[in-house]
């Protein structure tokens, strides 16, 4: 895949993010992942926002195991 093509599809995931749900967010959290892990592999510059934005997913991720934990 392409740089630009990576950087594209980045880009389309980030702006079904924007304002979307928590739902939307953990179903789309793995996709982030991924287009990150892809970008490294090629050795593409990854964007400070895009790390944030999969920190952000995937501490998300992390909360939502714990709501279903019971006590």
């Amino acid at each position: 895949m392409s740089t630009s093509n990576l950087y594209s599809e980045a880009e389309q995931l980030e702006a079904k993010l924007q304002g979307a749900c928590l739902e939307t967010r953990l179903a789309l959290q793995p996709s982030v992942t991924k287009i990150i892990e892809r970008m490294r592999q090629q050795g593409v510059h990854i964007p400070s926002r895009l790390r944030r934005l999969d920190a952000a997913l995937c501490e998300d991720a992390m909360e939502a195991q714990f709501d279903n934990l019971p006590v």
